[in-house]
């Protein structure tokens, strides 16, 4: 009797050729089966790869736009964390800063007073124009100017010295309106908050007499109301009629050492005129500002 093995191994030529041809044909089907297996596995792995590389570039990217978001935030928050510190203590830099932009507008007015002795102030830019420039001043500089025959009145900056004109005043304000027939000078800009300031806020006095064409003086503000700003600012004789401006340059009033609305002389603190107290009588300001003088004469 036959073993198993007599039965399944041909035993012809032919038989032993079939049998090699599908053990042949199996092995190749078996390769084609592993290796579009592997090609399979192999893409998926290739597609992993590509999607985290798209995805580590996105995140990536996206890490370093918070960050950046981050850093402004905070340079943002800190900044005004800083800003009421800059106006408590203005440094070196600042006053350099704020005297170097707004001396150009700003003159030296000097005259004489009802006994002949010298008499100073300063006087800004608030109009100009391609015919005149309007000067504002103290009356109190130029009191002795507002009779007649009064003496002259001249302002000087820099090696620039102008015979100007006095055209008009209000004593109890303590303004003045000079004429100077120079064109288009730069003027400075006026606050438009209201209030101006608040109390506590830093405020500078600029007058146009100073070796560098210019001083400035700083102080804190004590006390406002709609017709006086009350401030330590040192107002010297010759930072009389200069603006009182903040910290970001704009003229919140008009310095003086005369002006008392309460009735009492001022003694270690100073009030200043708002600036926009100038539009009721000695300047024309349409839509607030001013482009023209008022009437002529008291």
């Amino acid at each position: 009797m036959p073993t198993w093995r007599e039965r399944l191994l041909p035993k012809s030529v032919l038989g032993m050729t079939m049998l090699l041809l599908m053990a042949s044909l199996g092995a190749a089907f078996s390769g084609t089966v592993l290796y579009a297996y592997y090609e399979y596995r192999l893409n998926k792995n290739e597609q992993r790869v590509t999607n985290f590389i798209n995805g580590f570039d996105k995140n990536f990217k996206g890490a370093i736009n918070a960050i950046d978001t981050e850093r402004e935030n905070a340079k943002s928050q800190i900044r005004q964390q800083l800003g009421p510190l800059e106006q408590i203590a203005a440094e070196g830099s600042t006053l350099g800063t704020l005297l170097k932009n707004s001396s150009p507008s700003v003159w030296f007015v000097h005259t004489l007073d009802e006994s002949g002795q010298p008499s100073v102030g300063s006087a800004f830019v608030v109009a100009s124009d391609s015919n005149q420039t309007l000067l504002l001043t103290s009356f109190n500089t130029v009191r002795a100017a507002t009779h007649q025959p009064g003496p002259t009145v001249s302002v000087s900056r820099g090696g620039d010295e102008e015979k100007v004109q006095l055209w008009t005043w209000e004593e109890d304000k303590d303004l003045a309106l000079l004429i100077l027939p120079k064109t288009n000078q730069p003027r400075l800009n006026w606050s438009s908050d209201s209030p101006p300031v608040k109390t506590g806020d830093r405020v500078f006095a600029v007058s146009g007499y100073g070796a560098a064409g210019g001083s400035i003086t700083q102080g804190l503000v004590a006390d406002l109301s709609s017709n006086a700003i009350m401030s330590d600012t040192q107002i010297g004789p010759a930072f009389q009629g200069g603006p009182i401006i903040n910290s970001k340059g704009d003229v919140v009033a008009v310095a003086s050492r005369a002006y008392a609305p309460f009735g009492f002389p001022s003694d270690g603190v100073f009030f200043s005129v708002p600036i926009h107290a100038a539009c009721d009588q000695v300047l024309r300001c349409p839509s607030g500002t001013p482009n023209a003088p008022g009437q002529q004469g008291h």
